[in-house]
């Protein structure tokens, strides 16, 4: 069994003089996940950023982590995926029980032919440690033992006003994100509301060091024979740890249920009395669903639970979070090296907006199956989780959680819609899809050769790529079968669609192009595109029109869609 995991210590920061008063392009409150993410994303972009954090250490306890497929992707464009998905522990199959029987199961990636599993459970501290060091690589600078105390905008800029080990000092940024969680600092500051639901409902996490027989898999009782009338969540972590979940419900008290003679009765129950474990971790939790009205406040901008929060059922919460990262920072990055108007930050409200509306919506549904209000919501989940063991049907009525997935930014303003009929979902807006593909002789996966900038996939050997070529802006890609050839052009980027998937999950036939923006979300495609269509399209998805057309653009993509 592995040992007990002992969090790094890091040492505060001391501003001199200097160094207060040299301002930054970026400043990101908060070191989680999402503020490193956004850290590492900038830099990769060429903008380097100041963190600030008012801790010295990486969180506590598990929290986060289910590291969702379409998150172990954005992972691996940072370039940290690998320490990721090595350390942590992959799965697909899920199992819903009904008391002590199995009432269905479930495969979340069905498929060959992806470089990454479905989801990957890894604690939220090694997450952490992972990112700090790729952002060290790069050359980050993080700020420990820093909270962020005051606001204040103007025409120019943010300065902030910071308390540290050294005194309060002033720290001027051109933009700020606040990546600061759920009790943001920087909200609080401005005074922002943040509104939602609260739920009664209490929980109860114990992070559980043990060697295990139970396989790698989610699951979930309903009603188990060892914790009856409530829910049970249990999950497998890296190091030989386990995440059980126990639903308490509403009239349980916070601190006496943190006590070790209230949790240790309930894992023996679970467990067994002669398997021996170890509580590494206990927390208990209210679920609660809040979202901003607007995420981009002038020249601050809230990303992660700073900005939206959900219950965590379903896995929404960080993942939802680094895609916020993934989907901000290449806008941010375009607006401050004046490459794009500064209205193309109003798409992130948009796209991040409607991501985190469709996280609560989900989120709140499966707390109200799991928890049911009424007498007649009881009576509703009871009989559909007794029709589960032999209906189809009713199997996709039990909600124990929607398993977080990639979102599909519906409408936006930086994506033209189609003029053609596809055999493919891969709809403007949508990201992207893997498959296995070989550059040079050597296998490769189409994740890791496209991002960070502008792409564009043109499908077929015989195709004329010079004038895609020409446009300003733009990476060009020829997609071909394998015996087939490129032109031999200087600087041609080939990859040959190794055992066809590609044209099978992109629906295309030879001339098909696809556009693919940085953050891998397709902006645009063509069965039969020219030039002239790329690169009206390359420059609609790089916010090049006005603030007013963006939103007329927006609103007549909304009605048609």
């Amino acid at each position: 069994m592995h040992a007990s995991y002992q969090p790094p210590s890091f040492e505060g920061y001391v501003p001199s003089s200097d160094s207060a008063a040299t301002p930054a392009l970026v400043v990101i409150v908060g070191a989680g996940p999402v503020g490193l993410c956004c850290a590492i994303d900038l830099a990769l972009h060429g903008v380097q950023a100041i963190v600030i954090d008012d801790n010295n250490t990486v969180s506590a306890g598990s929290r986060a982590i289910c590291y969702a497929k379409r998150t172990l992707e954005i992972l691996d464009r940072l370039g940290c995926g690998d320490a990721v998905v090595d350390r942590g522990v992959g799965w697909r199959v899920g199992k819903v029980f009904v008391g002590d029987r199995l009432a269905y199961q479930f495969d979340l990636l069905p498929e060959d032919g992806h470089r990454r599993p479905a989801f990957v459970n890894l604690q939220q501290y090694h997450l952490e440690e992972a990112l700090l060091a790729r952002l060290s690589a790069l050359g980050g600078e993080v700020r420990w033992k820093n909270r962020c105390a005051g606001v204040m905008q103007d025409d120019d800029g943010v300065t902030l006003e910071v308390e540290s080990p050294g005194g309060t000092y002033r720290l001027r940024a051109d933009r700020v994100i606040a990546a600061d969680g759920a009790r943001s600092t920087v909200r609080e500051a401005m005074g922002l509301a943040f509104p939602g639901q609260v739920f009664n409902d209490r929980f109860l996490i114990a992070d559980v060091r043990m060697t295990g027989d139970f396989p790698t898999e989610r699951w979930f009782w309903f009603d188990p024979p060892f914790h009856r009338h409530q829910s049970v969540l249990l999950h497998r972590q890296a190091d030989d740890v386990w995440r059980i979940d126990f639903q308490l419900g509403p009239d349980a008290n916070a601190e006496d249920e943190r006590r070790p003679e209230r949790v240790l009765p309930r894992l023996r129950a679970m467990l067994g009395s002669e398997r021996p474990f170890t509580l590494e971790w206990v927390s208990v939790y209210t679920f609660q669903c809040r979202r901003l009205e607007r995420f981009v406040h002038e020249r601050v901008i809230f990303a992660g639970d700073a900005a939206h929060q959900v219950s965590p059922f379903g896995a929404r919460g960080c993942n939802g979070g680094i895609q916020d990262a993934d989907n901000l920072c290449w806008k941010l990055a375009r607006v401050i090296k004046a490459e794009s108007p500064v209205s193309l930050l109003a798409s992130y409200d948009h796209e991040r907006g409607q991501a985190a509306d469709e996280n609560i919506l989900e989120s709140t549904r499966s707390t109200d199956f799991i928890t049911p209000k009424s007498d007649m919501s009881r009576v509703f989940r009871d009989s559909v989780l007794a029709l589960a063991a032999q209906h189809e049907f009713a199997r996709r009525l039990v909600n124990s959680g929607r398993l977080s997935l990639p979102a599909r930014y519906r409408g936006s303003a930086l994506d033209t819609q189609d003029r053609d009929a596809w055999d493919s979902p891969l709809t403007p807006g949508t990201p992207l899809l893997d498959a296995p593909v070989t550059i040079g002789g050597a296998a490769r996966w189409l994740s890791a050769e496209v991002g960070h900038g502008f792409d564009l996939l043109v499908f077929g050997d015989r195709i004329d790529m010079l004038a895609y070529r020409a446009i300003n802006g733009l990476r060009c890609v020829r997609v071909i079968e394998p015996g087939a050839v490129g032109d031999g052009a200087e600087g041609e980027r080939v990859i040959v669609d190794t055992h066809g998937l590609l044209v099978r999950r992109y629906g295309a036939e030879p001339g098909s192009a696809y556009l693919i923006r940085p953050d891998q979300h397709v902006a645009a495609r063509w069965k039969r595109g020219t030039p002239a269509d790329v690169a009206v399209a390359l420059a609609r998805a790089c916010g090049a029109s006005s603030e007013n057309s963006i939103a007329a653009d927006h609103h007549a993509q909304s009605r048609a869609a």
